[in-house]
C-alpha cells in the first residue's frame, strides 16, 4: 500500500507532474545539472514509488503511456521542414546520416557481443525477439531521442517490465552526459583534428535569421510570428492529439499494428514539409513536447524494483559502452574520408545522442555559429528517423 492510493487517479496524476516539474527546478542547480533532468525525474520517481509514497502501478500511469507518449511525436516534429533542412544544413546532414550508420553499427556489434536476450527478463517475449526489442530500443534513442524510446517502448513492449525500462533510461542518460563531455573535449585533441580539414564558418544568411528579425521588429511579443502564445499551445497539442487519431484509424485500416508510430510520424513529416508555415501557428509544441516527456520518465520510473533494476545495471553500461564507442569510431573515421570538418561532425553526433537541444548549445559554446541552426535542425531529423530506424530494426532482426 502507498501514501498515495493507485485509485486515486488525480493524486497520482498530480504526484507525477510535480516529480517532473521537481526534475526541472533541480537541473537548474550546478551539482544536478550534471544529471540531467530526465535522470532526476527518474530518480525521483524511483525514491516515491520504493518509499511508498506513490505506487508502483496506476491507472493514472496508463493514461500517460496511452495519451500522452503518442502526442509527444508531433508536438517533436512539427519543427521538422526537409525543404530547410537540405538548403541550410546539407553538410550536417552528411555528418548525422554517418552518425546514424554509427549507432546502427554500435548497436548491432553490441548485440553480437552480448548476450541481451538475458535482459528484460519479464518482458513475455522470447529471448531473440527480446535482443531485438532492446536493438530497436537503443537505435531510436541514439539516433533521435526521448520521444523516440517512449515510441519504442510501446512498440517493443518492454514499457512493460518497469524495472528494465526505468533502468535503460537511466543508462542512457547517464553515459549519454559522459559522452557529452568527451564530445567537447575533441576539437583539443591536436593529434585528432590534423585529420580533418579546417573548418571555415559559413555567413548566417538562414531563413532562421530572417526570422529572428521579422519577430525582432514587432513590439508586442504576443503578435510575433512564432510567438508562444496560449492559442499557439492549444493549437499545437490539438493538431498532435488529431495526427494520433487520424494515425489509429490508417493503422487500423490498413492493419499495419507494429507501424503506428512509423505512420505517424511520416504524416507529421509530410505535414511539417509541406505546410512550413504551420510552425509558426504551433509555436511552444516542441517545448510542450520536452515537459510532457519528463512525465512519461516519471511514470515509467514508478514501477521500477530497484533489486531488478540492479541486476540488469551491468550488462546494460557494458551494451551503452560498446554502442558508444563504435558510434565514434565510425563517425569519425568517416567522416575524415568524408571531408567533413570536426565541429560538424561533433555537431551531429551531440544531435544523435543527446538530441536538438544540447547541439546548437554545444555549437554557440564553442564558436560554431554556423552550426547552431543545423544542430537543431539535424537533431529534429533524428526525432524523425529514430523511430523509423528503431522499429525497422526491431521488425526485421
Amino acid at each position: 500500500m502507498s501514501l498515495i492510493p493507485a485509485d486515486n487517479h488525480l493524486a497520482v496524476f498530480a504526484a507525477i507532474m510535480v516529480i517532473a516539474s521537481a526534475a526541472f527546478l533541480l537541473e537548474r542547480n550546478r551539482l544536478c545539472a550534471q544529471l540531467t533532468g530526465a535522470v532526476i525525474a527518474i530518480l525521483l520517481a524511483i525514491a516515491a514509488s520504493n518509499l511508498h509514497i506513490i505506487p508502483h502501478d496506476a491507472p493514472a500511469y496508463g493514461f500517460i503511456f496511452s495519451y500522452i507518449v503518442p502526442a509527444l511525436i508531433p508536438l517533436f516534429l512539427f519543427q521538422a521542414d526537409l525543404r530547410r533542412l537540405l538548403r541550410e544544413a546539407s553538410r550536417t546532414t552528411a555528418a548525422f546520416m554517418l552518425a546514424t550508420l554509427g549507432t546502427i553499427t554500435g548497436v548491432a556489434v553490441a548485440a553480437v557481443l552480448l548476450d541481451l536476450g538475458a535482459l528484460a527478463a519479464a518482458a513475455d517475449t522470447i529471448p531473440a525477439r527480446r535482443e531485438a526489442a532492446i536493438v530497436g530500443l537503443f537505435a531510436s534513442t541514439y539516433i533521435g531521442g526521448s520521444v523516440n524510446y517512449a515510441a519504442l517502448g510501446e512498440v517493443t513492449g518492454l514499457n512493460s517490465d518497469a524495472s528494465f525500462f526505468a533502468a535503460a533510461t537511466a543508462a542512457d542518460n547517464l553515459f549519454s552526459a559522459v559522452y557529452l563531455s568527451v564530445l567537447a573535449l575533441l576539437p583539443g585533441l591536436h593529434w585528432l583534428s590534423r585529420h580533418f580539414v579546417p573548418h571555415t564558418a559559413t555567413p548566417i544568411t538562414t531563413q532562421a535569421s530572417t526570422e529572428l528579425m521579422d519577430q525582432s521588429a514587432t513590439t508586442d511579443p504576443s503578435e510575433r510570428p512564432g510567438a508562444v502564445t496560449a492559442t499557439s499551445l492549444c493549437l499545437a497539442l490539438a493538431a498532435a492529439v488529431a495526427l494520433v487519431a487520424i494515425t489509429d484509424a490508417l493503422v487500423t485500416w490498413l492493419n499495419l499494428g507494429g507501424w503506428r508510430y512509423v505512420v505517424l510520424t511520416l504524416l507529421t513529416l509530410g505535414l511539417a514539409t509541406g505546410l512550413p508555415q504551420l510552425r509558426q501557428y504551433l509555436a511552444g509544441g516542441f517545448e510542450l513536447g520536452v515537459a510532457l516527456s519528463f512525465s512519461f520518465f516519471a511514470a515509467i520510473a514508478a514501477g521500477a524494483n530497484i533489486t531488478a533494476m540492479v541486476s540488469v545495471a551491468p550488462l546494460l553500461i557494458a551494451l551503452v559502452l560498446i554502442l558508444l564507442t563504435v558510434h565514434l569510431a565510425v563517425l569519425l573515421s568517416l567522416g575524415a574520408l568524408c571531408r567533413l570538418t570536426l565541429p560538424e561532425l561533433i555537431t551531429a553526433s551531440n544531435a544523435a545522442v543527446l538530441g536538438a537541444t544540447t547541439a546548437p548549445a554545444m555549437a554557440a559554446t564553442k564558436g560554431w555559429h554556423d552550426q547552431v541552426t543545423p544542430g537543431v535542425l539535424v537533431g529534429v531529423l533524428g526525432y524523425a528517423l529514430g523511430t523509423v530506424i528503431g522499429t525497422t530494426l526491431f521488425q526485421f532482426w
